[in-house]
């Protein structure tokens, strides 16, 4: 990856690894925005993004450019609990086709305007065809993931562990529906890192220096 080029790195991450604060972290050393569920999920309900409304946006010459960078400083203050698995959420966390097209025209549109992080979503394979693409995986052994949810988190043990095993298996089911592959595959990862025993921003540094 040339970042002295428009580029795009995108983290995917286990539940606990701290790769959504690595993916922040990278953004601020590199000087350029960062991308989430939560921010495609205020993107989608502030414009009723669909397909078609994607388009539509496109062909007018008002950019919704102002409204992300909003969304982003309104994203900033969320706390881990925003991605954790609802009570009602379905076990599998499916989406629809639609809403998997939906997402990745938008975060195709947003690396079109400039070099941006993307943390999940499946980035990997949405930005596979990328040029200027640094591919990364973030993981932990389950007992760092349960001690760090369980204090973020103020869980028990058991609770953490729990809701660790449920997030991964919505996480991989959503993957392997809409990619067609594992998100533990190596093979879609430029880089992968083992979180154990490093901080977030040593993990951030790491990055930094591989990049050059």
């Amino acid at each position: 990856m040339n970042k002295n080029e428009q580029f795009v790195i995108t983290i995917n991450r286990e539940l606990g690894s701290g790769g959504r604060t690595v993916g922040r972290l990278l953004a601020e050393k590199l000087g350029v925005p960062f991308y989430d569920k939560a921010v495609i999920k205020a993107l989608q309900e502030k414009y009723n993004l669909t397909i078609a409304e994607i388009e539509r946006l496109k062909g007018r010459k008002h950019s919704w450019w102002a409204d992300v960078e909003r969304i982003l400083k309104i994203d900033a203050g969320m706390s881990m609990d925003y991605y954790l698995p609802k009570k009602d959420d379905a076990p599998d966390l499916l989406t629809t086709d639609e809403m998997f097209e939906a997402e990745t025209q938008i975060l195709q549109n947003l690396a079109a305007e400039k070099s941006c992080i993307v943390a999940g979503r499946s980035g990997f394979h949405v930005f596979r065809d990328h040029p200027n693409h640094l591919s990364i995986l973030i993981q932990a052994s389950m007992d760092y993931r349960e001690e760090r949810v369980v204090r973020k988190q103020n869980m028990t043990p058991e609770k953490a562990r729990k809701t660790i095993e449920q997030v991964d298996k919505m996480r991989e089911n959503y993957v392997k529906k809409y990619t067609g592959t594992s998100r533990y595959d190596t093979r879609n990862y430029q880089l992968v890192i083992a979180a154990d025993g490093k901080t977030e921003e040593e993990i951030a540094e790491m990055i930094m220096q591989y990049i050059g």
